[in-house]
């Protein structure tokens, strides 16, 4: 993902102000069909390239509850 210009990133709404934060591109998804998510403690560390479907299955999981602890 290095290849073009830097996108913009969000951050997550869910993340604490702990700095325990997930960030992603949304810019990306309608060019390439991956959503680059990102550990936002590390912004110049590694990049998830997840395919848009599988990040939408994930989502849809975390607002169903499938994630929660017991």
């Amino acid at each position: 993902m290095t290849d073009s210009p830097s996108p913009f990133w969000f951050k997550s709404s869910y993340s604490g102000s702990g700095g325990s934060c997930v960030e992603w591109a949304p810019a990306r998804v309608s060019a390439t069909g991956i959503v680059p998510v990102r550990d936002s403690k590390d912004p110049q560390g590694p990049v998830l390239a997840i395919h848009s479907n599988a990040f939408a299955s994930f989502v849809a999981g975390v607002k169903a509850g499938e994630f929660d602890t017991i």
